[in-house]
This record gives C-alpha cells, sequence and structure tokens, in this order.
C-alpha cells in the first residue's frame, strides 16, 4: 500500500474513533439525534458567531448541496436559526439557538474531557507533534479558494 493510501486509512479511522467517542458522550448528556456529519459544522459554529453558509461550507469542507441537506436537519431538530445579514439581506447567516447553546456548553466539556484522555495516552509533546504535522499537512495539500492550484 502507497502511503497516501496509508495516511489516507490512518485519517479516516482515526477521525471515525474522535467522532465516535465524541459523539457517544454528547448521546449520554442528551443530544441523541445527532450523525457524525453534523458534528463539524456544530463544532464550527460553536467556535464562530452568525457565519455565512458560505463560510461553514468552506471551513467544514462541505458542498453547498451537503450543506444544504445538514443545516435544514439541525434547523428542523433545534440546534440552529438562519437570519439575514445585515450589511446584505441576500446572505443568510447562521446561529446557535438556545438549545444549540446548551449543546455548545456540552461539547466544550466533552471535548476537554476526550483531549484530556488523549494526552494521557499519548502525551502533551507527542500530540503537540501530531497537531503540528497535520496543521502543516493540511496547509501544503489544500487548494486554494479558487481550487484551481494545489498549494505544494
Amino acid at each position: 500500500m502507497k502511503k497516501i493510501s496509508i495516511i489516507g486509512s490512518l485519517l479516516k479511522k482515526s477521525y471515525r474513533i474522535y467522532s465516535n467517542e465524541l459523539l457517544q458522550e454528547l448521546q449520554s448528556k442528551g443530544f441523541i439525534d445527532l450523525r457524525p456529519s453534523f458534528l463539524e459544522i456544530l463544532m464550527y459554529l460553536a467556535e464562530v458567531n452568525g457565519p455565512s453558509i458560505k463560510e461553514v461550507g468552506f471551513a467544514c469542507g462541505l458542498k453547498k448541496q451537503t450543506m444544504t441537506s445538514h443545516l435544514n436537519e439541525l434547523e428542523k431538530r433545534g440546534y440552529i436559526k438562519r437570519k439575514t445579514g445585515d450589511r446584505d439581506r441576500r446572505e443568510l447567516k447562521i446561529y446557535l439557538t438556545e438549545y444549540g447553546e446548551k449543546f455548545k456548553v456540552a461539547l466544550l466539556e466533552v471535548s476537554q474531557n476526550l483531549e484530556e484522555d488523549y494526552l494521557k495516552v499519548i502525551g502533551s509533546v507527542e500530540m503537540d507533534r501530531v497537531v503540528h504535522t497535520l496543521e502543516n499537512f493540511h496547509k501544503k495539500i489544500n487548494r486554494d479558494e479558487s481550487n484551481q492550484t494545489l498549494l505544494i
């Protein structure tokens, strides 16, 4: 197996473990209607208040069609609301609802606990190394905003 295949496989397996652990903990706190595919959007919204749909999609690497589907579901489930922008009435901004804010508190707590668990397993030096390597890897292989060229 080539290295890029191994890297992809390991990233996917690691993310699956992480998202499943995160989801299980959130479900134990009463957030039982979530799917793993919603987590990245909700995590972004927990950090950024009132982004546009385009900003969320770009940050999460999701296509417009997928974003629309996920946002519709999250709105139906009471996590988010969409409002028109103050400057451009055509642009919709995404906000957490009151229920979404409760989720945010639980997410921050669960994320912190999970990080502490992982630190016990690999230690802070190794964790910093993993974060740095993944950030560097992502930065170098990520396409620019126009999606025309690789930055390698």
